[in-house]
């Protein structure tokens, strides 16, 4: 998607690890169950900003992918919020389908390493 940039201001605000990428956690919108964690860099933000589509940044394949593209689990974005250190975005969003590559509804459905007992 060409001519789409993130706007200065809140480039400013973003704080990149050294591979120049921010944390984006996804959660969906209607049960509040986070979904997964991907990465962004200042143009997938713009991407997903200005389509609603929830647009990553793949470390390994060095490329971008806009969520469901090719397995029909897309996210539709409804919000996208900055925490207060400017490190990690949190994208509200309409999940259809599966989240997780593996096929599950969240990446977080396996591996509890603590829960409360009581």
């Amino acid at each position: 998607m060409e001519g789409v940039s993130l706007d200065p201001a809140i480039a400013a605000r973003l704080k990149r690890n050294e591979a120049g990428l921010v944390a984006a956690v996804a959660q969906e919108r209607g049960t509040g169950d986070v979904l997964m964690m991907a990465w962004m860099d200042d143009e997938a933000l713009a991407r997903t900003l200005a389509t609603r589509k929830a647009t990553y940044y793949s470390r390994s394949r060095q490329q971008y992918w806009v969520k469901g593209e090719t397995s029909g689990h897309t996210q539709y974005v409804h919000e996208v919020r900055l925490d207060c250190d400017g490190d990690t975005l949190l994208l509200i969003v309409d999940q259809e389908g599966a989240a997780c590559h593996t096929g599950t509804h969240t990446c977080w459905d396996s591996d509890v390493l603590l829960t409360d007992q009581s």
